[in-house]
């Protein structure tokens, strides 16, 4: 594995970084933004202006109006971005659209990809992701689902109840998981559908409120009450949806790391400028034994970060599902991010828990990234089952 950053994309990052500093964090006390996140107004006019610059849709390919970088270049810029909380906003690659046109690209036929792609890859129109239930439904364990949609002589008929459907509040496209088998095994029985999120079966029952406002249309809880769908809003094959879903997962928990260490760094960054103006005891605060040595642990820990995520971006780029090495990826920068932050919070003292700096509002940001995509302790169970049926076959000298 080479660690250079080509040259091209080593430009990208400037231009990105400079995007970042100049274009968007001005815009981060914006009024058009509120607890379920920045409004479309804001988004839109920051996605025409990264546009402009060239930097709309970094991992789309350029087929569809993107930038088309592989997963190793995306490790670079998505970090980048990640800088401001608006950042992978403005430049079209947060969750769940990026995920979402990931899957779009490698799962659906060029008619959906034209109907629903494309103006994804533009940032004309939002997404979301309809997969998580409220209990007994589908959480961490997807086999658990309870929607369902059953084949008529119309088409099929879809009824259910979703939550935690982040971005659900002005999105376009509603992606639906939804059981087709009365049966689900082997990761078969569930199927994908493309469906215009105005349609009148698809109900909103409340907005949830969250401890995290970054994402638009913030997360809702919403039902399907007879939705009619067509065999032409089938993504992919019926039955699949499982397997279209670890299509869009397991990328997208690393795109999330990618984004999350760039605030991690934030965070990092006003702790240490802080650190070392800030004077007690005869010296700068950064120079004390507690504090400094605070800091040298975030260091490693972005460092330790970008490097599980390199390494699982070079594997997904070889062609490897690379299982273990997201859930490790995902476990362990999820947790160290969470780490960053709390220690820049403790540096900042009094300061560290007010709006006077971003690391109050990024410690509320970055801990439900230990839950979503998986929490940790469910990726630990699934490390741990691979080890051992690893184990199990293996003759090793006593």
């Amino acid at each position: 594995m080479d660690f250079t950053i080509p040259e091209e994309i080593e430009k990208l990052k400037e231009k990105t970084q400079k995007f970042i500093l100049e274009n968007v964090i001005p815009r981060e006390k914006d009024p058009r933004q509120d607890s379920h996140g920045p409004h479309d107004t804001l988004r839109k006019e920051l996605n025409k202006e990264a546009k402009a610059l060239g930097l709309l849709s970094p991992s789309v390919g350029k087929e569809w109006g993107g930038l088309g970088l592989n997963m190793r270049d995306m490790s670079v810029i998505f970090e980048a971005s990640g800088y401001s909380l608006l950042g992978p906003q403005a430049m079209n690659c947060s969750a769940p659209d990026e995920g979402n046109m990931h899957m779009l690209e490698v799962v659906a036929n060029n008619e959906q990809k034209e109907k629903w792609l494309r103006p994804l890859a533009k940032a004309e129109i939002r997404s979301c992701f309809s997969m998580t239930e409220p209990s007994p439904g589908a959480g961490s364990d997807p086999t658990m689902l309870q929607t369902t949609a059953k084949k008529t002589s119309k088409g099929w008929l879809i009824n259910g109840e979703k939550w935690f459907i982040t971005g659900f509040n002005g999105a376009k496209l509603n992606i639906i998981m939804a059981k087709t088998s009365d049966k689900i095994e082997k990761g078969f029985g569930a199927t994908m559908f493309l469906v215009d999120n105005d349609d009148p079966g698809i109900i909103k029952i409340r907005t949830q409120n969250s401890m995290e406002s970054s994402f638009p249309g913030g997360h809702c809880q919403i039902k399907f009450k007879d939705l009619l769908v067509s065999d032409d809003q089938v993504l992919g094959e019926v039955g699949q949806g499982y397997k279209y879903a670890q299509v869009r997962l397991a990328p997208a928990r690393l795109t999330h790391c990618m984004r999350w260490l760039g605030a991690a760094q934030r965070a990092h960054d006003i702790a240490t400028s802080y650190a070392s103006k800030r004077h007690a005891f005869g010296k700068a605060i950064g120079d004390h034994g507690g504090l400094a040595f605070q800091l040298t642990d975030n260091e490693i820990d972005i460092q330790m970060s970008r490097l599980f995520i390199w390494n699982t971006a070079w594997l997904l780029d070889q062609g490897e599902q690379a299982r273990n090495e997201s859930s490790m990826s995902k476990i362990f920068c999820s947790e160290a991010a969470f780490r960053i932050v709390d220690r820049a919070m403790q540096t900042l003292g009094g300061m560290g828990i007010t709006d006077d700096t971003l690391v109050e509002r990024l410690f509320r940001e970055i801990r439900p990234f230990r839950i979503y995509d998986g929490p940790s302790e469910v990726h630990r169970w699934a490390i741990a089952k691979r080890l051992m049926k690893s184990a199990a076959g293996k003759n090793i000298p006593m």
